[in-house]
């Protein structure tokens, strides 16, 4: 027999307009499962018969409140009950507000919802509201409790009415319930048991359809998450070590076993496992705040992201994802504008590039075409930060798809991640793809032109912060290339060139312009490439949004960036890194061994000299 702290134990919150019978279901389960203290249920019944008033399970809760307010510990929002299987606690949501902030911040965590509609009065606004809730927040087991049968006289065709309403509701917004159940909290029916009145309903009864929800993974179970948080180094007494440090947030993990760190890629495998004044451990899980060494030494700054690479699921890896936000923030949130994101150990720079959808967490109305997400909004909206991140979605691992928004040193808001958007679900993919259908495309395939010129074309991109030695790189690069017999072209763009990013890229004057120059750089190499030639240009400071939408318009077609500045732009392969200060002969020499060892160039090699 299972002990007390043995038994599984679900979160389950309970929503529905006002008399729905929300408190009926709540204190009949409460009583049904003699989950009440004891003597609780005959104390209410006695009050009630003193009182000349008949006796309701809801009841139950007010009784429970006035403990409360007597300082018994017991919570009005959160009630208990357990069945053989597991313990539940129901979360009573009347503080929308409240509700909502705690779900989205990670402070509750709902596994299950059970809404609640009055077969007599039956679909509401306020049922459509709630199951709008229930969508934002990415509860993804639902049951609906079509209550008050006995006022219906127990009516099939009463139910099927309301299914029929709420099924199409729920399917515009993307919710599939997991059943629709007749129920009578004030009599019991199909509660605990089934009902004789309803012999038209062939399913389970409400306990035990609660008993058949799915158990979320328990952490250990889930892929190993270990977020960065700090790098220590000893110089004392000959220790060489490098400790890399945080918090085990979900998974486990052996010395020995292979990792890799997010976004970066750098791979490497566990040496040991390191504790403060601790035996040797082979082994940590989830929860365990701990140390690691590795066998060869890579180069990592906090906010990486550590998972196993010996075939365990690995996180999202980009920079644009569908999230669910509750804002805060005195001052509302607004498009284009830099916020400060932090995720798991990671910080990174985020905007606000679309909102979705908005649910007015005061009264839950909905609206679909505003401009600012106000405080105690929650919206559903698209984010795009300026460098790839590694993430979960929430339902999935919570500590990795949970994040919080940072404005001048305050928490402003709080969300999860409930989609990552890929390039061709992407806001940029959609806006630039199109543009591709005005081109009359050539009838000579591209691989005959790669075999016929001996080189596989390709846009290069050299980047950094000198606007004027990365302009002298590429065209030195473009003749060295068409000198040695080669189909090269070199173009710039002079905004590109010698601009501002920070500004040009994110303030809403600007934005606009450099976004166009770069689309221009992707259509003009779409084109030099699909001629079977290698297209060079210089970008100062490429972002890596910016990247995206270059490689958004030339897919399938792949980049090359060079990098002057050592930033590791984007997530792309084969990126090199030079210094500002290398000879420039070195430089080339550099390049173009790159691309010769990659098969870009093939044929004889010749160095560079100048």
């Amino acid at each position: 027999m299972k002990s007390e702290s043995e038994h599984e134990q679900m979160n389950i919150v309970i929503v529905g307009h006002v008399d729905h019978g929300k408190s009926t279901v709540i204190g009949r389960l409460l009583a049904d499962t003699r989950s009440l203290p004891e003597g609780k249920l005959e104390q209410v019944r006695r009050n009630c018969e003193l009182n000349a008033k008949p006796f309701e399970y809801a009841f139950l809760l007010d009784a429970l409140k006035d403990e409360q307010a007597q300082g018994i510990t017991i919570d009005s929002a959160r009630c208990f009950f357990k069945t053989a299987k597991r313990h539940y606690i129901i979360i009573d949501a009347p503080g929308h507000l409240e509700f909502l902030k705690n779900m989205i911040s990670g402070a509750a965590r709902a596994e299950a919802a059970l809404l609640v509609i009055d077969a007599k009065e039956g679909v509401r606004e306020n049922s459509r509201r709630h199951g709008f809730m229930l969508s934002m927040l990415g509860i993804d087991q639902v049951m609906i409790l079509v209550n008050k049968m006995d006022l219906v006289n127990y009516r099939q065709d009463r139910f099927d009415q309301i299914k029929a309403e709420y099924q199409n509701f729920l399917k515009q917004i993307q919710v599939e319930p997991i059943t629709f159940i007749p129920i009578s909290a004030r009599t019991g029916a199909n509660l605990t048991t089934l009902s004789n009145d309803m012999p038209w309903y062939q399913g389970k009864h409400l306990l035990q359809l609660i008993d058949d929800l799915k158990k979320a993974k328990i952490k250990p179970e889930q892929p190993f998450r270990f977020p960065l948080q700090d790098i220590y180094k000893f110089s004392e007494g000959g220790d060489e070590r490098r400790i890399f440090a945080g918090m085990v947030e979900s998974g486990k993990i052996h010395v020995g076993d292979e990792v890799v760190f997010l976004p970066s890629f750098k791979k490497s495998e566990i040496s040991s496992i390191e504790g403060f004044n601790e035996p040797v451990k082979s082994e940590v899980s989830a929860g365990c705040a701990t140390g690691f060494t590795l066998k060869t030494q890579v180069y990592l700054k906090p906010g990486e992201l550590m998972c196993r690479s010996n075939g365990e699921p690995l996180p999202n890896i980009g920079v644009t994802f569908r999230a669910n936000l509750f804002w805060m923030g005195k001052s509302p949130m607004i498009p284009d504008k830099k916020y400060k994101m932090k995720i798991a150990a990671n910080r990174v720079w985020v905007v606000l590039q679309q909102i979705v959808r908005v649910l007015d967490a005061a009264d839950l109305s909905t609206e679909f075409q505003k401009v600012q997400i106000d405080r105690h909004d929650v919206a559903e909206c698209i984010l795009q930060t300026l460098k790839p991140v590694a993430f979960d979605l929430s339902r999935e691992i919570e500590a990795t798809g949970r994040f919080v928004i940072i404005d001048n040193y305050e928490i402003v808001g709080g969300g999860i991640i409930t989609q990552s958007i890929t390039a061709a679900e992407s806001y940029n993919h959609k806006t630039l793809v199109p543009t591709d259908y005005s081109w009359e495309k050539s009838n000579i395939p591209i691989m005959a032109r790669t075999a016929r010129y001996h080189q596989h074309p390709k846009l290069v991109i050299i980047t950094g912060k000198d606007g004027f030695y990365l302009k002298k790189l590429a065209r030195s690069l473009e003749e060295i290339l068409f000198k040695d017999g080669h189909y090269v072209y070199y173009a710039g763009l002079a905004n590109l060139s010698t601009g501002k990013p920070d500004t040009a890229v994110w303030n809403n004057s600007n934005r606009c312009e450099r976004e166009d120059d770069i689309r221009r750089i992707g259509e003009i190499a779409r084109a030099i490439i699909g001629s079977g030639q290698l297209l060079i240009t210089n970008v100062l400071e490429l972002a890596d949004v910016e990247l995206g939408i270059l490689k958004t318009l030339l897919e399938p077609n792949d980049i090359l960036v060079i990098d002057t500045n050592r930033q590791k732009t984007g997530n792309y392969p084969g990126v090199i890194n030079l210094m500002v200060s290398n000879e420039m002969g070195e430089a080339l020499e550099r390049i173009k061994t790159m691309l010769w060892e990659n098969e870009i160039i093939t044929g004889c090699y010749s160095s560079y000299s100048r």
